[in-house]
C-alpha cells in the first residue's frame, strides 16, 4: 500500500493558504499549511512532505530562500512556486531552483492540480513554465 502524498503549502495570505488546502484535500491528498518558511523548516512533519507549494513573495523568508534552505538540508521533494507579483527574473529563478512548476496568481484550480499531479508523477520532472 502506498502512503498518501503530503503537500505542504506555504503562503502568508491565510485565505490563499486555506483555499489551496481545501482544494488539495479534495484530491484525497494530505495537506500541511504554513504561514511562512520558518514554520515549515521547524515542523516535525517536514520529513513527510512529498511536494511543496510556496508563495515567492513573503516577509522574512521568500519562497526561493525557503527552497534553498530545504535543499541545504538535503530535502529534494518537488517545489511549485506561485506569485502574485510577476517580477522579471522570477520564472528564471524558479527554473534555476529546479522548480516542478511556476504559477502566476490568480491561477485556475486546474493549473495547480496539474502542477501537483506532474510533480508527484514518477519519473523525471519537467517544469511547468
Amino acid at each position: 500500500m502506498t502512503a498518501t502524498p503530503v503537500i505542504a503549502i506555504v503562503d502568508d495570505d491565510a485565505s490563499v493558504r486555506h483555499a489551496l488546502g481545501r482544494l488539495v484535500r479534495s484530491l484525497d491528498l494530505a495537506v500541511l499549511l504554513y504561514a511562512n518558511g520558518e514554520e515549515l523548516l521547524q515542523s516535525a512533519a517536514l520529513d513527510s512532505v512529498s511536494c511543496l507549494v510556496t508563495d515567492i513573495q513573503m516577509p522574512a523568508m521568500n519562497g526561493f530562500a525557503l527552497c534553498e534552505a530545504l535543499r541545504a538540508r538535503g530535502l529534494r521533494f518537488p517545489v511549485i512556486f506561485m506569485t502574485a507579483f510577476a517580477r522579471e527574473g522570477y520564472q528564471q529563478q524558479a527554473l534555476a531552483a529546479d522548480a516542478a512548476g511556476f504559477l502566476n496568481k490568480p491561477f485556475l484550480d486546474t493549473d495547480i492540480i496539474r502542477c501537483i499531479e506532474q510533480a508527484l508523477a514518477p519519473g523525471p520532472q519537467k517544469p511547468d513554465a
